[in-house]
């Protein structure tokens, strides 16, 4: 007796680590967000750029600098089958620098204002709220370097979190300009210096490489030591100083809470005077520094990081990209961690349209007229659902049922040949016939009618 060959099951493909999908259901949240960004940017005078997810890798090594974490670990760079060293972008400043140079935008009235909203990339630890292909959005302002434009960019931040009734706070710093930061640099060096064996191994190597970020360690032996380091504004240039006070006057203007945070370095190496971060409000107000006088970035209770964006001025970025000197200054934010705050503060954003009625058919004609009859319902401005691909009433008539529309429209092989359609309340199952020609506004005298109610 022959054996029946036994049939190997195919393996399912899953998800990349650190990669999601976003379902449906979770749209409503995105739509929201990108609604909200878009209006923000037109009522501010910014215009979209979308820059490519894919740029030469020496973009970000010459940008965000060698010695930084995204470059040395969470960069996919990689090459191409032409062998060019390329990369997935895994911040949205570089791109969009090198979209101004090679367009030539200096030769635009400045400053030149730019939003975009897209995916990012950092072969990051994946954890909760941080993924590998994670979305940001960005306002951008090139070509001014007065510190209105640091507050404008700052306002424009605030307004997108106060808009959804999120209170934040603006965690602000100064890391003062080329002129007078490496005297500081050369101060915090000699004080962890002193420290060095009490200092996280990740410390230890950014001692050698570059002392600042140390600023911005999450590792807890380094926090103490952190908390008593030198500061910054207290070697700041006159000008930079200037910059600085000028630019808390603009906030106090304008009413935007703020605290200067000296441990407030941002990550990458374009970045020279204002750095600032957004932090929820409550969790600025049970910040360790206020509790027991330890710096670090702040976490929430579920060990995620609680900064919600970030930013700052990177006026010698567009000159290091082979653009002429141009001052500018922006900021980024990121989407999931804003939507895990909405979740969690139950911000409402609108449902999904519901249909309030379901098309059913029964037989070939039917079907012909009822796929006709959904387009002019739908240009009728009805919410209307169907399931044409079905045949069997019972399963269609389930189906409405699922969906809690208010009405049933039924068109079967009797209602063809008498020109009527069947109108079926699916709350009291009252079944109804009526003229076929009449039953678009029909439908609207009755949903009109059950909306009253």
């Amino acid at each position: 007796m022959q054996q029946k060959k036994e049939v190997k099951k195919k393996k399912a493909f899953q998800l990349v680590k650190g990669m999601r999908d976003i379902l449906p259901e979770e749209q409503r949240y995105w739509d929201f967000l990108r609604d909200l960004i878009n209006k923000i940017a037109k009522t501010y005078g910014f215009s979209r750029l979308d820059t490519p997810l894919v740029e030469a890798a020496d973009l970000f090594v010459r940008g965000i600098g060698q010695v930084t974490d995204i470059v040395e670990k969470e960069m996919y760079a990689f090459v191409d089958q032409g062998g060019d060293h390329l990369a997935l972008r895994p911040e949205g400043t570089a791109g969009l620098a090198r979209a101004y140079v090679e367009h030539g935008m200096h030769n635009l009235p400045q400053p030149v204002k730019l939003f975009y909203f897209g995916p990012m990339f950092r072969h990051d630890k994946p954890q909760t709220g941080r993924y590998r292909q994670h979305w940001q959005f960005g306002f951008e302002i090139l070509g001014e370097a007065d510190p209105i434009v640091d507050a404008q960019v700052i306002l424009v931040a605030y307004k997108i979190y106060q808009s959804l009734n999120l209170p934040v706070n603006i965690q602000i710093n100064s890391i003062g300009c080329p002129g007078c930061r490496p005297d500081y640099e050369n101060e915090l060096k000699d004080y962890f210096k002193k420290h060095k064996n009490r200092l996280s191994e990740l410390s230890q190597h950014r001692l050698l490489k570059n002392p600042l970020r140390i600023l911005d360690s999450k590792e807890k032996e380094d926090l103490p030591i952190i908390a008593d380091a030198p500061q910054q504004i207290d070697f700041l240039c006159e000008d930079c100083r200037n910059h600085f006070m000028l630019l808390f006057e603009y906030l106090d203007d304008l009413g935007i809470p703020y605290a200067l945070n000296p441990t407030i370095v941002r990550g990458l190496d374009y970045y020279g005077r204002t750095t600032f971060e957004i932090w929820t409000a409550e969790e600025e107000e049970n910040s360790p520094r206020e509790a027991g006088g330890e710096a670090g970035r702040l976490t929430d209770s579920a060990g995620r990081q609680s900064a919600l964006g970030g930013g700052g001025r990177y006026d010698g970025l567009v000159e290091l990209l082979g653009g002429n000197p141009t001052p500018a200054v922006g900021f980024a934010g990121g989407v999931e961690r804003l939507i895990a705050q909405m979740k969690e503060k139950d911000i409402k954003v609108p449902e999904r349209e519901k249909p309030e009625i379901f098309l059913a058919q029964l037989g070939s004609e039917a079907r012909k007229k009822a796929l006709v009859l959904f387009e002019e319902l739908k240009e009728a401005g009805l919410a209307v659902s169907e399931n044409l691909s079905k045949s069997g009433l019972k399963v269609q008539l389930e189906n409405a049922d699922k969906q809690k529309v208010k009405f049933t429209l039924i068109l079967g092989q009797k209602e063809i040949v008498d020109g009527t359609i069947m109108i079926r309340d699916m709350e009291n199952g009252i079944q109804e016939v009526v003229d076929f020609t009449k039953v678009v506004a029909e439908v609207k005298k009755r949903l009109e009618k059950s909306n009253v109610k």
